[in-house]
């Protein structure tokens, strides 16, 4: 019986970390259209407020993935070390996403009256590299 080799693991490319990163916003995407849809659609919310309460569903949910995921390999995962990385999270592409996301959402929906959903997709992919550059670059730092 061969022993195991225990080859050290290599970081991710920028480019396959970028994949993972759209991959967890992907169904982070789901999480908010799910959470707007219900909240505006079915409990009628003004669209703005369901869409701040959307895009922050969405924000917790990616920051686990990308612990977990995306970046795993620069994290040690614990309370101590995750709350202060979420922060800087939510401070960062939270509030680029919450932001973004609001003044679009106004212009397209509340200014152009485009449909909710379709707006909404838009304004998540005009936030998308921002938001990775900043995690990249800052909150899971190496």
């Amino acid at each position: 019986m061969r022993a195991p080799h225990n080859f050290p693991k290599s970081a991710p490319t920028t480019l396959l970390r970028w994949w993972k990163f759209n991959f967890v916003g992907g169904i982070g995407i789901g999480v908010q259209f799910a959470a707007l849809f219900f909240l505006r659609g079915v409990l009628d919310f003004d669209y703005m407020l369901a869409t701040a309460i959307a895009v922050e569903a969405a924000v917790v949910h990616n920051f686990v993935w990308h612990e977990q995921f995306t970046w795993a390999d620069r994290v040690e995962s614990s309370w101590r070390r995750s709350i202060p990385r979420f922060l800087r999270f939510n401070l960062t592409t939270g509030a680029v996403s919450i932001l973004g996301n609001l003044a679009l959402m106004r212009v397209m929906v509340g200014e152009g009256h485009m449909n909710y959903l379709v707006a909404n997709a838009i304004a998540i992919a005009l936030c998308s590299i921002t938001n990775f550059l900043v995690s990249e670059g800052w909150v899971f730092e190496e």
